[in-house]
């Protein structure tokens, strides 16, 4: 049985057809996680805010991207693993990290490595960390913003993937080519 629906901005709740607009403008097309999230106009109007925030942090797009990509991976997302890819090919991040982050190896560059050892930390240990993973990060050149920012991501993965877990999200025409599959089959 299918309890969740991808809505068009005429079948949408009133609340979130200018949030569907605003991904309308955004992507030339709505994306079916904000068509199933706008269901819930308050999750929406969160998930796109929260990746406003999280947009004007002090980390750059490929750094961005190793967190919420890990995130994607770790929690099995293969809606998001896929949009992800394609978001990072266009935002210029360097192939050999894209290939990484959908394989869960190593990153080349060790800077870039050290975060996505510790997005995966903060992932699977549920923020309870040991000093020696901060210390980690830190001497890589992250601070306690970034640490805190690397939070901030993966809160925001939690409401995309969890919401493409108990909807079946439908993969968009427009990531089809990066699709990705938590068994690997893909």
């Amino acid at each position: 049985m299918t309890y969740f629906t991808v809505q068009t901005k005429q079948s949408a709740p009133e609340n979130s057809k200018a949030l569907l607009q605003t991904a309308l403008d955004a992507y030339g097309f709505i994306p079916n996680l904000s068509a199933i999230q706008s269901q819930s106009p308050a999750l929406l109007e969160g998930y796109m805010t929260l990746a406003e925030i999280f947009n004007k942090t002090d980390l750059n797009e490929t750094e961005r991207q190793i967190i919420l990509m890990t995130n994607n991976r770790l929690n099995g997302c293969e809606y998001c693993m896929a949009a992800h890819t394609s978001i990072s090919q266009m935002a210029g991040v360097a192939e050999d990290v894209i290939e990484a982050l959908r394989a869960g190896s190593p990153i080349a560059d060790a800077k870039l490595e050290a975060l996505r050892v510790f997005a995966v930390r903060v992932n699977e240990l549920r923020g309870w960390l040991d000093p020696s993973h901060l210390e980690e990060l830190f001497a890589a050149g992250y601070t306690p913003q970034t640490a805190l920012e690397v939070i901030l991501g993966t809160s925001l993965k939690v409401m995309s993937n969890y919401t493409n877990h108990i909807a079946d999200t439908p993969l968009d025409a427009a990531f089809r080519a990066n699709a990705w599959s938590a068994d690997g089959t893909v």
